[in-house]
């Protein structure tokens, strides 16, 4: 068992130090930066989305007599 662990943490360890690793961990932390941009960007802009959807929603429904223009 202790061995099986070993061989583990030595394979880990190798994969973390090779350059794929590095482009991994790269890719990550951009992937990461882009998230939080867009987090921030919907808490921001909440309001302004939620009525852009609201407004599209009124022209989808077929019941009310609104005429949609461009937005």
């Amino acid at each position: 068992m202790i061995d099986k662990l070993v061989v583990f943490v030595l394979s880990l360890k190798a994969k973390l130090s090779s350059e794929r690793g590095q482009d991994v961990v790269e890719y990550a932390l951009i992937t990461g930066g882009i998230a939080i941009v867009l987090i921030v960007a919907i808490l921001l802009f909440t309001d302004q989305i939620t009525n852009a959807f609201q407004t599209l929603a009124n022209c989808i429904d077929f019941k009310s007599a609104t005429t949609c223009g461009p937005f």
